[in-house]
């Protein structure tokens, strides 16, 4: 199989491959830019795989005219820049020793040994410089079937790394087809499970808000509650409202939200559990404890914005697996443009200090309850 990208042919990459040639050296692109390419996803990052170490790397970019930035030569990698662009390239490597998230390795001419210290299969595709995909462990075929398989043996696979747990339904969420997952890779995270108890929770986090931002997450986070994963990095979730939100999201048009799928499953402690920031912590916050409230659409516009009111909607119907009620959504919109006509300059001096905090916030109460109906002269001229 063969890609075609624009972004194959860009000059700084093409720069690149020839320089390796030149030298006597081969390079392929590796991992995520291939498996996208294939997969006909959008493309972000470029990586490189060689079969040169960094010292000959860095040998022929002299040689070139290219800057070599030693980003992290003893893992093999180097950043090389080709026309003012970065590229970074890693030498095939082979593990000898894993011990979690570390190992110890060395370097490796063999692109099979490279590829078999990946992950998934569908991430161990190599392609050169005229988008001809080489496929040493019949990646290719998982990745067209949108099976998402680990590399080898899944238990070893895991072993080596337990945040593979999260990564394995992370990637189904993002590009798994409906054939359902692989039962030897759920097998082998059932008898793991305890691995994800020494992650560090940032990497927890970073992991779950990528799965939930997926298109529809419902399946993959649905397959972690039933094989234990999502109890053990989310005690007191709960997914059965997941799969309506999403619904209810392409009803409304509203984009693939992490905070607001996170606010349906619920949980203990979740934000010392996926270390979110206070931003992320303040807004799932505003969104569980709105959910079970009494707050009427308009003032939920007003007080919050017109997304957060149409996520809190959204997440109450969910919720109570009822439809999306488009008057409500109308009423957060009006709410959301409202804007209280009366300022406190307007009461003063006749009202000063706690009582003139006390009248605006009684006017304010008034003016939401016309439904934003009544004119500043209106407020004004009611008695105290």
């Amino acid at each position: 199989m063969r890609i075609d990208a624009p972004w194959l042919s860009e000059p700084s990459l093409q720069a690149v491959f020839a320089a390796f040639e030149a030298a006597g050296h081969r390079v392929w692109l590796v991992g995520g830019a291939v498996r996208n390419a294939v997969l006909d996803e959008p493309v972000e990052d470029l990586d490189l795989a060689t079969d040169a170490t960094p010292d000959q790397m860095a040998q022929l970019a002299a040689v070139v005219g290219i800057k070599a930035v030693p980003t992290g030569a003893e893992h093999g990698t180097m950043t090389l820049i080709a026309q003012g662009v970065p590229h970074e390239v890693t030498t095939f490597r082979r593990d000898v020793e894993t011990f979690g998230r570390r190992a110890t390795v060395a370097f490796t001419r063999e692109m099979a040994e490279d590829a078999r210290r990946r992950d998934f299969t569908m991430n161990a595709l190599y392609a050169d410089a005229g988008g001809q995909v080489i496929d040493p462990l019949g990646g290719l075929a998982d990745a067209l079937a949108r099976r998402v398989r680990f590399v080898g043996d899944a238990g070893q696979r895991i072993a080596e790394d337990y945040l593979r747990i999260l990564r394995f339904f992370r990637f189904h969420a993002q590009y798994g087809g409906a054939g359902g997952m692989d039962a030897e890779g759920l097998a082998a995270i059932a008898q793991h499970l305890d691995g994800l108890y020494g992650l560090a929770r940032e990497r927890i986090g970073s992991e779950m808000r990528r799965l939930l931002a997926a298109p529809d997450p419902a399946p993959a986070v649905g397959a972690m509650a039933q094989v234990g994963a999502l109890g053990r990095i989310l005690p007191g979730a709960d997914t059965r409202a997941l799969a309506p939100l999403v619904h209810l999201e392409h009803e409304a048009g509203a984009a693939p939200d992490a905070m607001r799928r996170l606010a349906a499953l619920g949980g203990d402690d979740v934000r010392d559990r996926l270390r979110l920031s206070n931003s992320d912590s303040a807004r799932l916050d505003l969104l569980r404890g709105e959910i079970g409230a009494i707050t009427d659409a308009s003032t939920l516009g007003y007080r919050h914005g017109a997304n957060a009111a149409r996520d809190i909607l959204l997440l109450r119907a969910a919720m109570l697996e009822m439809p999306l009620d488009n008057a409500a959504l109308k009423a957060a919109h009006v709410g959301a443009g409202a804007v209280f006509p009366v300022t406190a300059k307007d009461l003063m001096p006749r009202y000063e200090g706690a009582a003139l905090g006390a009248r605006l916030k009684t006017l304010e109460a008034r003016w939401i309850a016309s439904g934003f109906a009544l004119t500043r002269q209106d407020l004004l001229d009611e008695a105290p």
